[in-house]
């Protein structure tokens, strides 16, 4: 496994690494997700709640990272704050959203098809969403 993050937050997931017993398969790579390169040959890209800070074009060029760095077959994991298409629902999501206009220069809470449109634009197919209950947030699987 292989995270990459600013150095502090790594230094944080280092220690939990080392408290979980898999310090010996956690490895790290500190700095901007958008400029450390990823490697390549991952089964899994997992991107948790980080899109929503950026414009379609930031998480397009984000996307495309991690398709790059996946083996044939290989699937990227998004969990976000997912509102339905009309924008009206879930609550949690909709109030999200309202926080990323507020609290960002250009961020959202994207809807499944607008993560679709992304994911097709950078080379992904077959994606999905599924609920990640109870927690408010939702998962999206797309493969390479």
């Amino acid at each position: 496994m292989t995270a990459i993050d600013w150095k502090n937050v790594l230094t944080v997931a280092e220690e939990n690494a080392r408290a979980a017993g898999v310090e010996a398969r956690y490895h790290t790579r500190a700095g901007s997700a958008f400029e450390v390169p990823f490697g390549d040959g991952y089964q899994m890209v997992l991107v948790p709640n980080f899109l929503h800070h950026f414009d379609t074009a930031g998480c397009e060029r984000l996307l495309a990272l991690a398709h790059a760095a996946l083996a044939p077959g290989g699937r990227v994991v998004i969990v976000e704050f997912v509102p339905n298409d009309d924008r009206l629902g879930p609550p949690d999501a909709v109030r999200f959203a309202l926080v990323m206009l507020a609290g960002t220069p250009a961020g959202d809470a994207y809807t499944y098809a607008e993560y679709q449109d992304m994911l097709r634009h950078t080379g992904f197919k077959a994606a999905t969403l599924h609920d990640l209950e109870p927690s408010p947030a939702r998962v999206i699987l797309a493969t390479r």
